[in-house]
């Protein structure tokens, strides 16, 4: 189908068109091209290969709105619209995004969903709802209590119908599908085809037009897709040299485990980045601050499973991190979906081990993805991209209104310093002020700079390891033991029981406190995650590790 370049060349009211003008939106997107003509005629069954991020939601909003404010009063008096959604949060993201998009039209919307007061959802229905956006649990609930009744329903959307297979939800949604007219008009959106899906289509929705990409195409072209080899204990390393390289970083990290998450964000917190974990364990009231703040940018540094990031739709992602190698190809073509957006190009970064290339080549090839090994950052790279942004950054106060304050307190600076040059006392006011920025890679120059990524060459084409030095000599860690004088501890008992657990130098061991019930020691950032994995391991069934981070400690020193 030829893409149409104009919202007015594809049937919609004069109405509609001032909606969309007010939502900012200029020509349509390829998927709501091809929707928006078909769900009008009011007969046509779709089935639109699409991920998110695509425009999708209001491919079917449009079309949805206008239908339902051109029907008469008695089809009114029923709900004549059901979109089901994996998740609540995707569907209170849908029923947002129609209610902002209706313009001028009378019609009434509202999210149903697990947690959400029964007796709020009953009083709504019974007032009259001409939209319901929900997730099947709870619309199958409301179904048996006899509270909400689909026989009026003339449109059935299936959003992120994949998402709704890997959850479970299936057999809720063909129960669902049984309460309404089999002559509705459905539309089906689904980022991949597998197999159970395909059978849902064929027994419930007869003749149908194929709309959007397909699989081979479902890999955004707008996402750069890169992996790097790495140990395992070596990500949180160059995940940070990855953040800090670039010029500005907002992604999501995905990890396997709720364990790894939290882990992942706390360590990321500890060096001082504004992250948060996001995963099963989360409340929903906390889960909702924290894609609030996410979505704000208070936090730039979203760490999630699969699980906890179904029906995350966030703009404008620079990046997404796959942290731990996805399990199958489905799950890879969701999570990268979320970047390269609205014409902006994005970065997917995938970190395999060794042990995994085999299922990363089988996710490579089932999902047509385009990998390619990249080249982690060296720590020279990271310093001057960090020289580049202070650089930047000063020179933008140079015209500021409110200089005067800080020159005249350069001016005091001079006079208390009359032998020092301009270059030098500028030079201390650097180190003043970013010294923990930028001593992180090595002050420049060539010093503190190497490591064991620090020798992979610039491109793809060669690439070698230097296996000897450790990833990052500079940053350290504070720990916290959990042991004392009192429990006859000594400096030399607490080198070798850290040793006998760990493969770590004695000299790498610094700045060992050992206080009556509490000790604590410094070890750099790599040393420190291979300490905690140990004695967290070593902990099971115990209160508390044994070794902690001093951060979440109160350190006497």
């Amino acid at each position: 189908m030829e893409k149409i370049l104009s919202f007015e060349s594809l049937g919609l009211s004069s109405k509609s068109l001032e909606a969309i003008k007010a939502k900012g939106f200029e020509i349509p997107t390829p998927i709501q091209s091809e929707v928006i003509p078909l769900l009008l005629d009011g007969r046509t069954n779709i089935v639109a290969q699409s991920k998110t991020g695509t425009g999708k939601t209001a491919a079917f909003a449009l079309p949805l709105i206008e239908q339902i404010h051109e029907s008469t009063r008695e089809e009114r008096r029923k709900v004549q619209a059901l979109i089901l959604t994996p998740t609540r949060e995707l569907a209170v993201q849908v029923s947002e995004e129609l209610s902002s998009i209706r313009g001028p039209h009378q019609v009434s919307v509202f999210p149903i969903y697990g947690g959400q007061s029964f007796d709020k959802q009953i009083k709504k229905i019974k007032q009259g709802l001409d939209i319901i956006v929900g997730t099947p649990g709870r619309v199958i609930d409301l179904i048996n209590r006899g509270i909400l009744k689909l026989e009026g329903v003339r449109s059935l959307i299936l959003d992120e119908a994949d998402e709704m297979l890997n959850m479970g939800f299936l057999e809720q949604v063909e129960e669902i599908l049984q309460h309404t007219d089999p002559s509705r008009q459905m539309l089906l959106f689904s980022a991949t085809m597998p197999p159970r899906i395909l059978q849902l289509i064929k027994k419930y929705m007869g003749e149908y037009k194929m709309v959007g990409k397909s699989s081979k195409d479902l890999t955004s072209d707008l996402t750069v897709q890169i992996y790097f080899e790495v140990k395992a204990y070596d990500r949180t390393e160059v995940l940070c040299r990855i953040i800090d390289v670039e010029d500005e970083f907002y992604g999501l990290v995905f990890c396997r485990t709720k364990i790894e998450a939290n882990d992942l964000a706390t360590a990321l917190q500890n060096r001082g980045y504004d992250a948060e974990a996001l995963h099963g364990d989360i409340s929903q009231q906390q889960r909702e601050i924290i894609l609030k703040k996410f979505r704000n940018r208070v936090l730039t540094i979203l760490v999630a499973t699969d699980v906890a990031a179904r029906g995350i739709d966030v703009s404008d992602l620079t990046h997404v991190i796959n942290y731990s190698l996805p399990q199958n190809p489905e799950a890879y073509i969701h999570r990268i979906g979320r970047t390269g957006r609205a014409g902006k190009q994005g970065k997917a970064i995938t970190f395999v081990t060794p042990s995994e290339y085999q299922r990363l080549n089988f996710i490579k090839r089932m999902a047509k993805a385009p990998l390619s090994k990249g080249p982690i950052p060296r720590r020279e790279d990271v310093l001057l991209a960090q020289k580049k942004r202070i650089i930047e950054g000063i020179s933008k106060h140079l015209a500021d209104e409110d200089l005067k304050v800080f020159a005249d307190l350069a001016k005091k600076l001079q006079e208390k310093n009359k032998e020092c040059t301009p270059d030098l006392l500028l030079a201390a006011t650097l180190k003043s002020a970013y010294s923990e920025q930028l001593l992180k890679y090595g002050s420049g120059g060539g010093s503190g700079v190497g490591g064991r990524f620090d020798k992979f060459a610039t491109t793809e084409a060669h690439v070698e390891r230097e296996e000897s030095a450790g990833v990052d000599d500079k940053g350290t860690c504070r720990l916290f033991v959990a042991l004392g004088k009192k429990d006859g501890l000594t400096k030399r008992d607490l080198i070798t029981n850290i040793k006998s657990q760990v493969k770590i130098e004695t000299s790498r061991i610094r700045e060992i406190e050992i206080y009556d019930t509490y000790s604590f020691i410094t070890v750099s950032f790599k040393e420190a995650e291979m300490i905690l994995d140990a004695y967290k391991r070593l902990s099971k069934g115990r209160a508390r590790p044994l070794i902690e981070h001093a951060s979440n400690k109160k350190d006497r020193k």
